[in-house]
Parts: structure tokens; C-alpha cells; sequence
């Protein structure tokens, strides 16, 4: 098993070889990093045994002690940066110092969260009746089976993780099995800090093996999903069988508008690290560039020019500034988007082939498009890849409009000097979350999530604790 050898499944509070083996290959070499020991259909089923099991004594635990399991995990978390950081990069390919902030906000979820554990409140509400009161209290949804992507294998189980366990509810965490070592060493570091055996399982392997199992277990009382919007839609359909509670964070074509009061070299700065991050493979990346006609061309060449500066090779290496994608089908549709995008009158400023110079790996240029149109594949649809498709225009309400033509609404970004318009576009813009002069928008203390066809429910914040309780109402006459 190589990479993987001390893993497997998780169940019940141990390791155990799962009775299915899947290679796991990397995005770099395109050879096998290691042999996943699988789950199979039974091995989930115990999964969700264990989790049952457990639900009576986690929910017994109060949350000041779930807390103090919660800080004993972050700290394990930490001791083990190196090992993650060095697995996140192996199986995704990003940077080191992509994959370093990616853990160090993995382990804060849990931080956050140990302190939201203590916080769970209830009140209580004058009843209309003599010597009576209606009780308002907040339960554990129950079990969770949490569904992971593979584009951030770290930050999106600990966002499903932490809060569930903090409100008392087990986990069954089934990670992509693209990249499934860092939810691994993740879940290793919750096996010794007080929460009971089968408080949080592992499975990885095939949809009928886990997905379709946990999806038709009446016992698991919600999902949570990272994916994409055709496989969200799909867990709506399938989780209405059950009545499951249902959240999720899926596709994004994030709009970027420059106004021409905009700092144009600190949107620069800023814009172009952000949009090649993780090789574009961000669901919150901006896709759809709307600049003032003003400052069109010279956003254009100063883009492109720091587009052509950045470094692509293995993730592992310390000059590399841009990864692989994560697989020769995205290779694939990547280089289709572009080629389609020209084809219809898209001129191509820089990149739109696979790298030159690397003879294996799923490498492709920092590409840049302009004269696009709001109709090609590339603008309409998000293109989850390193390409940037830029297109003018004349003015705020018509940049507002395009922007909001989509049935995306997960993030939108402005860049403005202007306190005004920065409200004005904030008030009008159809997302989930907004950046005014800034990308950073994925902070453990603040909600994470979108509106529309981009998902439902919020991680992150003190809102997402609430998918993880039931309320209950008690009045009480005596």
C-alpha cells in the first residue's frame, strides 16, 4: 500500500484493512502513489453500526467536554503539519505553501468549533397559560455522512467534522478517493482524544460501496456534500427517499468586476495568485472577468505578464508556484474549453496548450482569453482550470447584470475606491459571499457558502453549528 499503508478504513475507533483495493496515482508523475485498502458495501454498513453506537454517548458528553476533545485534536493536528502538508501535496500536486495554509485552516475549524461546542444555546419563552413556559433546546441532528472533493482534502472534511462533532453527532466521512491520505491522517488525529469509539469512521472506495449505502441508511439523519452541482442535485434527489437533512457547497463561476476607480495594480497583485491558486481548481476562483473599458488593456498586460511569470512543476518542489490538474479528463476538458473559446472568436493572450516540457503529469499553461462572450463555455459555465476569460464593459449597471446572469451564486469579487459603489455592488450582487478589494473569504469564524445552484447551508461561523442540531419545543405548565 505504500502512502497508505497505515490506513484503510476507520471504524468503531480503529483501522482496519478494507476488503477492496483502488490505486490512487498522482497528478505529477501520473504513476500510482499507493494501493487504497477500499471499502466495501459491508465495511460502510459497520461504519454506520459504529456511529449508532456511539450517538448515545457523544450527545451525553456536553459540549464542554466535546470541546476539550475538539483542542486535543487541533493540537494533534498541528504535531503532524509536516506529514500533511507533504500528503497534500503528493496527491493534488499544489505547493507547499498552498498546502501549509490549507492544514493550518484545517486544524483551526476545530479550534473554532471546540469553543462553539460550549455555546450551544437554548431559551426559554413566556407561555400564554398560568404557570407555564415553552422551552426552547437544541439536539444533535444525529448521524452525518459527509462527502468530501478532492480539490481541498483537508479544509473541506474538517469543515464537515468539526461542527458535527461539536453539536454532538457522529461522522461516516467518505473522502474522494483521488486524494484520500490527508483525511486519513486527519481522522488518525481524532482516534486518542476522548470522543467515543465510532464517534468519526472513514470509508473510501466506490459510490455503490459507500455512497449508495450511507444514502439508504434511515440512521443517518443528514449529508453534507462538497461536489459539483450535478452530483448535488443527484444527493437531493436520493436523500428525499429518507427525508435527510441536506447541505452543501457546490459549483461556482464567480464574476471579478474592476470599476475604472479601481487600484489597478493591487487588483493585479491580488487577482492573479488567486485565480492560479491550486491550478484554478477553486470553487470560489474568479472565472468571469469584467473590466471597465478604461482599463481594459492594461489590466490585460499586466495580467498576462504575471501570468507567464509563474513556475508550474511538481508541488514538492520549492520554486513551483502552480501544480497540475488533478487528472487527465480535466486535462482534457480544460484544453476543450479554450480551444472551443477561439474557435468561436476568443483571442488567446498567453498559455491554452498542455505545458511544454513535461512529459508526464497533468500540466497545463496559465491561460488568458479576451474578446470572450457571456455565451461561450468558457464564460458561461465554470471552467474549474487555470484560464481566465476577460471581456469589457461600459458601466455599473451593466457589469452588475452580466455578472448576476448565472445560475451560480457562490462567490463575486469588486474592486473599487469607492465606499458607494462598493455598497451598491455588495447590495446587488446574487452570491453567497462578496469580496470588496479582497479574495479572502474562507475564515473559520465567518459562514462559507452560496445561494442557488451553488448549494445550501453555510460552514464555518457560528451558523455552521445550526445543520448539525434539531430544535425542539417543550412547554412546560405546572
Amino acid at each position: 500500500m505504500t502512502l497508505y499503508a497505515d490506513f484503510g478504513c476507520f471504524i468503531g475507533g480503529g483501522w482496519q484493512a478494507g476488503g477492496a483495493d483502488l490505486a490512487v496515482f498522482s497528478p505529477v508523475s501520473e504513476k500510482p502513489l499507493g494501493t487504497l485498502a477500499a471499502a466495501t458495501a459491508d465495511d460502510t454498513r459497520a461504519a454506520v453500526d459504529a456511529a449508532a453506537d456511539a450517538l448515545p454517548k457523544l450527545r451525553d458528553m456536553g459540549g464542554f467536554d466535546r470541546a476539550d476533545a475538539l483542542h486535543k485534536a487541533a493540537d494533534a493536528m498541528l504535531a503532524r503539519t509536516d506529514d500533511a502538508m507533504q500528503m497534500i501535496s503528493t496527491e493534488t500536486g499544489k505547493p507547499l505553501a498552498q498546502a501549509g495554509r490549507e492544514w493550518a485552516l484545517a486544524c483551526d475549524q476545530f479550534r473554532w468549533y471546540a469553543e462553539e461546542a460550549r455555546r450551544i444555546y437554548g431559551r426559554i419563552v413566556e407561555a400564554r397559560v398560568p404557570g407555564g413556559r415553552f422551552e426552547v433546546t437544541q439536539e444533535p441532528v444525529g448521524i452525518v455522512g459527509a462527502f468530501t472533493a478532492w480539490n481541498f482534502p483537508a479544509a473541506l472534511p474538517a469543515r464537515k467534522l468539526a461542527p458535527a462533532l461539536a453539536a454532538g453527532c457522529p461522522v461516516v466521512l467518505r473522502p474522494s478517493s483521488q486524494t484520500p491520505g490527508v483525511a486519513m491522517i486527519m481522522t488518525d488525529c481524532l482516534r486518542d482524544v476522548g470522543l467515543p469509539e465510532g464517534a468519526v469512521n472513514l470509508v473510501a472506495g466506490t459510490t455503490a460501496a459507500t455512497y449508495d449505502v450511507i444514502m439508504a441508511d434511515t440512521r443517518v439523519r443528514k449529508v453534507s456534500l462538497t461536489g459539483s452541482t450535478r452530483v448535488g442535485q443527484q444527493m437531493i434527489r436520493d436523500a428525499a427517499e429518507t427525508v435527510k437533512k441536506v447541505s452543501m457547497e457546490l459549483g461556482g463561476n464567480a464574476p471579478f468586476i474592476l470599476y475604472d476607480d479601481a487600484d489597478l495594480q493591487a487588483a493585479l497583485d491580488a487577482v492573479v495568485p488567486t485565480k492560479f491558486a491550486n491550478c484554478g481548481q477553486v470553487c470560489v476562483t474568479p472565472d468571469r472577468f469584467f473590466i471597465h473599458e478604461s482599463l481594459h488593456d492594461a489590466f490585460v498586460e499586466g495580467f498576462v505578464t504575471r501570468a507567464r511569470a509563474i513556475t508550474l512543476g511538481d508541488g514538492l518542489a520549492p520554486a513551483t508556484t502552480m501544480g497540475p490538474l488533478i487528472n487527465a479528463r480535466r486535462l482534457s476538458e480544460i484544453d476543450g474549453i479554450v480551444q472551443d473559446a477561439v474557435a468561436q472568436g476568443a483571442r488567446l493572450e498567453t498559455g491554452g496548450q498542455r505545458a511544454a516540457g513535461f512529459n508526464e503529469g497533468h500540466f497545463y499553461e496559465p491561460t488568458v482569453l479576451t474578446h470572450v462572450t457571456d455565451d461561450m463555455t468558457v464564460f458561461a459555465d465554470e471552467n474549474f482550470g487555470p484560464v481566465a476569460a476577460i471581456t469589457r464593459f461600459a458601466d455599473e449597471d451593466e457589469a452588475l447584470s452580466r455578472a448576476n446572469a448565472s445560475d451560480m451564486g457562490l462567490a463575486a469579487y469588486a474592486f473599487t475606491r469607492s465606499p458607494d459603489r462598493a455598497r451598491r455592488t455588495q447590495a446587488a450582487l446574487k452570491a453567497g459571499m462578496v469580496g470588496i478589494n479582497s479574495f479572502a473569504l474562507a475564515a473559520s469564524e465567518v459562514p462559507f457558502g452560496g445561494t442557488n445552484f451553488s448549494g445550501m447551508g453555510r460552514e464555518g461561523g457560528v451558523e455552521g453549528i445550526a445543520d448539525y442540531l434539531d430544535t425542539k419545543l417543550t412547554q412546560m405548565v405546572f
